[in-house]
């Protein structure tokens, strides 16, 4: 009997909070841009009992991603894929951000939706960004949703000129995500499984310690202080929505995404909070 394998791409908090939910008897195939980071956190999971496995990726390259998806199925039934990875709007100009967050969650939806076993799941980490701008026009819905990977990049609404910063960049890739969920649903679920993904608010992660020492810190302050919660969150949290997008009690959702931020699109929705720019 084959191994059920289960992929997380990005090994940092919400990354690893997955796997130590979702991997235990199973084998974890970690995958970072880091190698540093990548060791360390499988470390740590192999210390607490884990059977990990390790492998570099850049998801902003194709053939990065397809060797990823060649050593995932090379060791078993690849029942579960998580990808966590993503560039912030301050580490990055508009072109890199694009890169890894648009067109690296399409690449990997397409590598892995051609190896997922049937009756797997698929889950991206998006980011409660993808809520935040106006509707775009239907034709730029349609375009995110149907133009080939290879092409998305060269779609005119995505060129440095026509976008005013990183910020809005992170925005467009993150409602991306979402369009392209909805597509992924329909590719994955031919081979019996299924797509959603997990916007999460402020987590209590590196990455969101950053951001909050940041120039931007600021407004990522405002947002936890007009939100209902008023804080921020655990990755554990994030990893116990996933436990149910993930598994069998979510048999009927697929193409979907959950807003898990503690009320923050609520308070711009409401004009609590001022959408940033």
């Amino acid at each position: 009997m084959k191994k059920e394998v289960v992929v997380i791409i990005g090994a940092g908090g919400i990354g690893v909070a997955i796997g130590r939910r979702q991997g235990f008897g199973k084998t974890v195939l970690l995958a970072d841009f880091n190698e540093k980071t990548l060791n360390a956190a499988a470390l740590a999971m192999r210390e607490a009992g884990y059977t990990v496995e390790t492998h570099p990726v850049d998801v902003s390259s194709r053939q990065s991603v397809h060797a990823l998806a060649t050593a995932a199925a090379a060791l078993g039934n690849v029942v579960q894929v998580v990808n966590t990875a993503g560039l912030s709007p301050n580490m990055a100009p508009i072109e890199g951000v694009l890169k890894v967050d648009l067109y690296g969650t399409a690449v990997v939806f397409d590598e892995f939706g051609q190896i997922i076993a049937p009756g797997g799941a698929g889950l991206i980490i998006s980011s409660m960004a993808g809520h935040m701008m106006p509707a775009l026009p239907p034709e730029q819905d349609q375009a995110l949703i149907h133009t080939p990977t290879e092409d998305l990049l060269k779609l005119p609404f995505l060129q440095a000129n026509a976008i005013p910063n990183s910020v809005v960049a992170y925005m467009i890739a993150k409602r991306a995500n979402h369009l392209r969920v909805q597509a992924s649903a329909m590719t994955w679920g031919a081979r019996g499984a299924r797509v959603n993904s997990i916007s999460p608010g402020i987590i209590v992660t590196p990455l969101a310690l950053h951001e909050l020492n940041s120039e931007i810190g600021e407004m990522y302050r405002a947002m936890i202080d007009a939100s209902p919660a008023k804080r921020m969150a655990s990755p554990d949290e994030i990893a116990i929505a996933a436990s149910f997008l993930l598994g069998p009690d979510a048999g009927f959702v697929t193409g979907s995404d959950l807003l898990i931020d503690g009320g923050v699109i609520a308070a711009m929705k409401t004009g609590r909070l001022t959408t940033p720019d």
